[in-house]
């Protein structure tokens, strides 16, 4: 069981002593990411993120402090999103106390040098190019950019390489300033732990602020008629993610959502899997995913066809949407679905590294959102599960796979995809 306190600067702890645990994981998690820049600013979260590794007044170079880490066998590293970035190192226990200081250093005192910022631009430009030549990766971005457009929910959390080359010391420490605050932070350790973790992290992360952190712009959904966007390469196999918008973080049908995605892509038995590759042998890999963020959501199959086999897959995908919303789901398909979170969550959460992550990525959503609730224990989770019916799954099936709320993203050597538009139509 967790337990949650704020510290006397204003951050907020979340402790998960894990009996038996051999290791500890020291998390941070700040609520600030790639939906709170401005145009001018993006790719500034994600830039920011690499340039905690570059030195602290304590560790001033980035080999001195990976070295650290290094010796110790410790795994380390930082994420960013469009709502939130984290920062975690993951040591054997009795390295706990140098995980903890190690992680309140690169936050409190990085050095944030104008001549490491020149060098990491580049190291970040080939990150982009990297992403742009992997059509995998890429997909999801680009279904973004179609459901969102031009605003900060719709732009890549990475940035522009006009963006990375033109960010100053100025920048970073501005948008450090503002964002980086006890306030908006959250820290998470959890695996084997002092027995009085809140004292312990508040002797490492005891930094006050007076700086109250920037809000992003509220992300609303909007959409009237099915739309589509195709990013010329020349590939050979087009990639593509076709999804519609659902629901924001915490709603009520989220349990609902995530059987439907399961159902559709999330096992190799799923009816996508089955069909789009087994049956159909159009696919090497196929997945439906949801997302929900604090303000939006939406949920997407991804998969990578033969280049003329396209409007095949679209069709199938289609198809499949639109069965969930006139059949429903036998009684032994949908307890396949529950066994198999059931029998998922345990392998997810066996480290410690696993347990912080669990409770961070709902704890900095919850924060984001002002919310009172508290984070879901595994536990809370699978109950929520449990009570979800074969009418449940239909009814959410019906509200979601709409034709209106159609998208459809394609990385392809094609000129225009105007054929696939009669298509993204759902009969329900």
């Amino acid at each position: 069981m967790y337990t949650s306190t704020k510290l006397a600067n204003g951050a907020d702890l979340i402790s998960i002593p894990l009996t038996g645990s051999q290791t500890t994981t020291v998390l941070a998690m700040i609520a600030t990411g790639s939906k709170y820049e401005t145009r001018e600013q993006s790719g500034l979260s994600h830039f920011l993120e690499h340039m905690f590794f570059k030195g602290t007044t304590k560790r001033p170079t980035a080999h001195a402090l990976s070295s650290e880490l290094d010796k110790i066998g410790a795994e380390f590293n930082a994420f960013t999103s469009k709502e939130y970035t984290g920062y975690y190192v993951k040591v054997a226990s009795q390295h706990m106390d140098t995980a903890i200081d190690v992680v309140s250093d690169m936050l409190a005192n990085p050095l944030l040098d104008g001549e490491e910022i020149k060098r990491e631009s580049g190291v970040i430009i080939e990150e982009v190019n990297m992403y742009l030549d992997n059509p995998m990766w890429y997909i999801e971005d680009l279904f973004e950019e179609l459901l969102y457009g031009d605003t900060p929910a719709g732009w890549s959390t990475i940035g522009t390489k006009d963006n990375i080359k033109a960010f100053t010391r100025e920048d970073f420490v501005n948008y450090y300033q503002s964002q980086y605050v006890p306030t908006n932070s959250i820290i998470i350790v959890a695996g084997a732990l002092p027995s009085d973790p809140e004292a312990w992290v508040a002797k490492y992360f005891n930094a006050t602020s007076d700086q109250t952190a920037k809000a992003k712009l509220v992300t609303t959904e909007s959409q009237s008629s099915p739309a589509s966007r195709l990013h010329y390469k020349k590939t050979d196999q087009s990639h593509l993610s076709l999804g519609v918008r659902t629901f924001a973080y915490g709603h009520a049908d989220a349990p609902i959502l995530k059987l439907i995605s399961l159902a559709l892509g999330g096992s190799m038995s799923s009816r996508l899997f089955i069909n789009l590759r087994e049956r159909n042998g159009l696919a090497y890999y196929v997945r439906t995913n949801s997302e929900a963020y604090t303000d939006t959501g939406y949920l997407s199959t991804q998969a990578g066809v033969p280049v003329d086999k396209l409007e095949d897959a679209v069709k199938i995908i289609i198809n499949e949407y639109s069965r969930l919303t006139t059949e429903l789901i036998s009684d032994e398909e949908l307890s396949k679905l529950k066994g198999l979170i059931h029998g998922k969550i345990p392998l997810s959460l066996e480290g410690s590294d696993d347990n912080a992550q669990w409770y961070a990525s709902q704890a900095v959503t919850l924060k984001q959102q002002s919310s009172t609730k508290s984070p879901k224990t595994p536990e809370e989770f699978l109950a929520a599960i449990d009570q979800v019916t074969a009418a449940d799954i239909q009814r959410v099936a019906t509200e979601i796979f709409r034709t209106n709320k159609l998208n459809l993203a394609v990385i392809g050597p094609y000129d225009n995809i105007d054929n696939l538009q009669s298509l993204l139509t759902i009969n329900n």
